[in-house]
């Protein structure tokens, strides 16, 4: 492996060097139009700073969705040569390491220079379950995962008004079922009233999806902040800190929550026929959608309240929020 000058001038990082720079000019160029956006919008002075902060503010990085490698040490089988300073891989066990996402193969030390550019393979994504969130949409180039999509779009079809709407479990081996049509189909999965007829399977797989999460969609990093947000006595404050908190989650991650936020907004908009107001919901997702760090049952049953607040905070507010 030769020293850190040569990335600059061969091989992979030639590349990775002109993508960054294509990527960098792109986003000034969006940040100049958002900047003309905010002037047209300071007129706007009787809402409050708040709704002003998320009227105009646009933070580029939710649609761009950058993924570190997933890079593990690895034997490789005849001669190879490094994909980032483009020289041998000596030795004759563990040479490098192997990005499991993308299949990208390194020197371990070049590994420490490579961008968060993965792209991860198809055929290298065995599930959809249980697999990373930014991992999978970046796999199938998604906003959101297509477990979201295509659930939130047969509920909304078809069970806004169901009593108890996901309060009321369906039966686990249905939703099991659901699970292993996704891992096996993808998006080609059949959950229509025709295979399953009852409404609370397809919310169970929902959520199943998101408990699954190795990463929760509130993911650990912003737990303990999420945690004292909730905290906050005045109702405004609160709102102004829960807005910045959102704003340190990854693209994929903010984007989901952001889509799963306005379809609970419509659940609790059928509440007379469903009997689900932002208080249940809460209750319900909270713990779904957010996990403390460490595994232990007494911070969780400390912790219910705040997350079930910091749901309904996010159902009520999201047309402000996001």
């Amino acid at each position: 492996m030769t020293t850190n000058p040569i990335y600059e001038h061969i091989g992979y990082a030639t590349l990775l060097r002109e993508k960054v720079s294509r990527r960098l000019s792109r986003s000034k160029n969006e940040s100049r139009k958002t900047n003309v956006t905010n002037e047209e919008h300071t007129a706007v002075e009787k809402i409050s700073s708040l709704v002003r902060r998320a009227a105009l503010t646009h933070n580029d990085n939710h649609f761009n969705y950058e993924k570190t490698h997933n890079f593990k040490v690895h034997t490789f089988r005849g001669p190879h040569w490094c994909e980032y300073c483009a020289n041998f891989m000596w030795g004759l066990i563990a040479q490098g390491v192997r990005c499991s996402d993308c299949g990208l193969n390194v020197h371990k030390q070049c590994s420490k220079h490579v961008p968060n550019d993965c792209q991860p393979d198809l055929k290298r994504i065995k599930k959809v379950y249980c697999c990373d969130l930014t991992t999978l949409v970046k796999a199938h180039n998604t906003q959101r995962p297509m477990v979201v999509d295509i659930c939130i779009r047969e509920i909304e079809a078809r069970g806004l008004k169901s009593e108890g709407l996901y309060r009321v479990s369906g039966f686990t081996e249905h939703i099991e079922d659901v699970k292993m049509a996704f891992d096996r189909d993808g998006e080609k999965a059949d959950i229509s009233a025709n295979i399953y007829p009852d409404i609370n399977i397809i919310t169970g797989a929902l959520k199943l999806y998101f408990r699954d999460l190795p990463i929760p969609v509130i993911t650990y990093d912003t737990y303990s902040k999420f945690i004292e947000v909730a905290k906050i006595s005045n109702a405004d404050e609160r709102l102004e800190a829960v807005h910045e908190v959102l704003m340190l989650l990854p693209p994929a991650h903010y984007e989901t929550l952001r889509y799963l936020m306005i379809h609970l907004k419509k659940v609790t908009m059928n509440e007379k026929d469903n009997f689900m107001n932002a208080e249940n919901l809460g209750i319900v997702f909270g713990p779904t959608l957010m996990r403390p760090p460490e595994d232990s049952t007494l911070t969780t049953l400390h912790d219910m309240r705040y997350q079930k607040l910091i749901v309904q905070i996010l159902i009520e507010n999201e047309d402000v929020l996001f």
